[in-house]
């Protein structure tokens, strides 16, 4: 493992400047009834809104909003229904100051997030959607790039790689040069290698190991293993509930190697152990 330092550079998020030379926690608020972890928790409008502002209470800079799952299996969620699930959580928290990603592949459901005052575009399917590069070079809006292979109905079967971490580099750096081709402002841009999305537990621990090797790419880098299967594997812990030292440890690995922002279920503790870690740097 490398020790690497975090990126100079400021992410613009409507009115808001995110420094990504300081590490940020993004507080994960799915509205969906299915998700692995947390579904069914905050499928009221009041209940997400209320969750959304304990976790800024609790250190997050950033709250992703997502309306479909995307664990293995997951049933595919209508566009409309989406839009329902998360634009009302979007104008409310909008009337908040919160910094406001969606967690979405569908180009219509970010055009409708981003005119009720969501800022960041968060796809685990990298723009790969019908429209999606256009849409996302139309709105000039920053967005996270994730590397998965297939759906999630298939992305277990597509776990061959013959060097993981390179292997996803690679092609990362192919969604990149295709956002860029469209129009998509280099300084818009983060990455998300996507742990657990497309490989297995060797293979998520082989990239945590070389994450240092993903700041070559030259852009911001998300690291987004929250309660994971895998560190459930390593842990021998099934219930998701429980993994929250692992994922709050593999976080703290990514920040030391290099990454800007994590996406985290368990604010409160990430944001602990950040402080401890920055004071550290500081002594």
């Amino acid at each position: 493992m490398k020790l690497m330092p975090l990126p100079k550079r400021v992410l613009q998020c409507g009115q808001h400047h995110l420094d990504l030379a300081q590490p940020h926690v993004m507080g994960i608020l799915n509205v969906t009834p299915d998700s692995f972890s947390d579904g069914g928790k905050h499928n009221s409008q009041e209940q997400a809104v209320a969750y959304a502002l304990q976790m800024i209470a609790d250190g997050a800079t950033v709250i992703d909003i997502g309306g479909e799952s995307t664990r293995p299996g997951a049933l595919v969620v209508e566009v409309q229904e989406e839009i329902r699930r998360v634009v009302p959580v979007v104008e409310e928290l909008a009337q908040h100051n919160v910094i406001i990603s969606i967690d979405t592949s569908q180009p219509e459901v970010m055009r409708k997030a981003v005119q009720a005052g969501a800022h960041i575009w968060n796809d685990v399917r990298a723009l790969t959607r019908p429209n999606a590069l256009i849409t996302a070079a139309e709105l000039d809006i920053p967005v996270i790039i994730m590397h998965m292979r297939g759906e999630p109905t298939t992305m277990n079967n597509l776990n061959q790689y013959s060097d993981v971490t390179r292997d996803v580099m690679g092609e990362l750096q192919q969604r990149i040069n295709a956002a860029l081709a469209v129009g998509i402002k280099s300084e818009n841009i983060m990455i998300d290698p996507g742990f657990g999305f497309a490989k297995n537990a060797q293979q998520n621990l082989k990239l945590l190991q070389e994450f240092h090797l993903l700041t070559s790419l030259g852009y911001p880098i998300l690291s987004a293993l929250s309660r994971k299967r895998f560190i459930g594997e390593v842990l021998d812990e099934s219930n998701a509930q429980n993994r929250v030292v692992g994922s709050v440890v593999a976080h703290l690995l990514s920040i030391q190697q290099g990454a800007c922002m994590v996406r985290v279920h368990d604010v409160k503790a990430t944001s602990d152990a950040l402080k401890i870690w920055q004071a550290m740097n500081c002594a």
